[in-house]
């Protein structure tokens, strides 16, 4: 009777430390910014391999909260675990996915797992802070150049980007608010880019010799105000609030998309405040957003947004070529297909929702081939990609009217014009990113299934699966 009473004691703390390492693992995605059907695929493949039945297994994903319960119908235990630092780690979410495949198919023991989910949640960012800070500033200098501006005023917007995005990770890291972080971080990038645009106009800058001036001078001074801001567009959430929207994940994708909101606001906030301190007026109401450039500089300045935001999101430093190809993909394919002899440029003239859309499927469905080359999630390469052609000045020009309207006739029809042509433009950039994933994993799917299987099979045969008459 002893012995059998300790063998069950011992299959209880077993249980427990598998549903520990499910909800670890699962912490890591959530915290990580995985969509949550990811989510839920790596944390039932993870249970395959910890030896939790399917059937008798049951997650529950929040924004804040991790539930697992184990269940058979007659003895039931249950786990949880809080998930407070959210933050975006591609890497982990690669390394996670990676990690669950090769526990199954190498019958990793339970100290080997915990082992290498300890470094995937240890380990350090692949970049330092100012050179997530440099890189951040170069993606919103990119910006600048899809907006049109020359190429001083794109080093003019990243150096104004690099302080701000800085300043704010500086502040998230002190403890600080982090929506007051956000609204400090535009208000300060905008007042140094407005310093710099007036630096470029000024008689000390005329006064130099030829090649100084002509080196510090911009005919697009005000173009760095409208992009120097735009690290802090929550593109990343804002495509899983819409990826969680239709995979029928409702509570956890209003959850993002409030937060979403809450950043946004935050944001235009600050620059209210940055524009009113600097008494600048009109220039998020009418300054044209309408580039006339070579497509060859579209190409460098997506390359460049590609990369640089893919710093802020830890994308493993040896693949950033490939997202630097994918961002020229998506950003001339949008332009060809938005651009056209309307506004004077060479395309079809078809409007940026539909062209947002087409460049979003197109680099998608590239992508869904490129995962198998790399070996890299389809999440982690299709996101950072179309994050160049989210329209965040729309979304702050929208904001912006609202906050300072003066009751003149027309001010909410600018406002909703604003705010309805951004949520079209980053509803069909998520659909454009998530429907041919969806499309493509009927072909996909059915195959990795029958893997996870057999493999699963397998295990059951080795007596890997947990019989829960024998824990109660």
């Amino acid at each position: 009777m002893e012995i059998e009473d300790n063998h069950r004691a011992d299959s209880k703390k077993i249980l427990r430390r598998k549903l520990d390492l499910l909800l670890r693992t699962g912490k890591i995605l959530v915290e990580s910014s995985a969509d949550t059907s990811r989510i839920m695929r790596n944390m039932k493949r993870t249970a395959a391999y910890l030896g939790l039945p399917e059937e008798d297994l049951h997650i529950h994903i929040t924004y804040n909260m991790l539930m697992v319960n184990l269940s058979d119908g007659t003895h039931s235990f249950s786990k949880f675990q809080r998930c407070d630092k959210h933050g975006i780690e591609m890497l982990a979410i690669s390394d996670v996915s990676k990690l669950s495949w090769s526990a199954i198919r190498e019958d990793y023991s339970l100290d080997r797992y915990e082992e290498e989910l300890n470094k995937i949640a240890q380990r350090k960012r692949s970049y330092t802070p100012w050179q997530v800070a440099i890189c951040a500033g170069l993606a919103c200098g990119g910006f600048c150049v899809q907006f049109g501006c020359d190429w001083t005023a794109f080093f003019y917007a990243s150096i104004a980007a690099a302080i701000g995005f800085r300043l704010r990770t500086r502040l998230n890291e002190i403890g600080s608010n982090g929506y007051a972080n956000v609204a400090a971080g535009a208000f300060f990038a905008t007042i140094i880019a407005w310093l710099l645009g007036m630096f470029s106009t000024s008689a000390l800058v005329a006064d130099m010799p030829q090649w100084a001036a002509s080196m510090l001078q911009t005919g697009t001074p005000w173009h760095p105000l409208m992009a120097c801001t735009l690290f802090l567009v929550p593109g990343v959430p804002i495509i899983n609030f819409v990826n969680d929207v239709l995979d029928n994940n409702i509570e956890v994708g209003i959850v993002r998309g409030i937060n979403t909101v809450l950043i946004v606001s935050a944001m235009a906030f600050g620059i209210v405040v940055a524009i009113s301190v600097c008494g600048i007026d009109n220039f998020v109401k009418d300054l044209s957003m309408t580039p006339h450039h070579p497509y060859w500089v579209y190409a460098i300045a997506a390359a460049i947004s590609a990369m640089g935001f893919a710093t802020i999101y830890n994308f493993p430093p040896k693949q950033l070529w490939v997202l630097a190809l994918g961002g020229i993909v998506a950003v001339c394919t949008r332009n060809f297909i938005n651009l056209g002899p309307s506004n004077h440029n060479i395309g079809l003239d078809w409007g940026p929702i539909l062209g947002s859309l087409i460049g979003a499927s197109l680099i998608s469905i590239i992508y869904i081939k490129v995962v198998h080359w790399v070996h890299l999630p389809h999440q982690c390469l299709s996101i950072p990609t179309v994050i160049p052609m989210v329209p965040g000045v729309l979304m702050y020009r929208c904001l912006f009217a609202l906050l300072d309207m003066h009751g003149v006739v027309g001010e909410l029809t600018v406002a909703m014009y604003n705010g309805i042509r951004a949520s079209l433009i980053v509803l069909v950039i998520a659909i454009g990113v998530a429907i041919p994933n969806i499309f493509a994993r009927k072909w996909i799917a059915p195959n990795r299934q029958r893997k996870l299987k057999r493999l699963i099979e397998e295990r059951k045969a080795r007596g890997k699966f947990i019989d829960l008459t024998t824990v109660e």
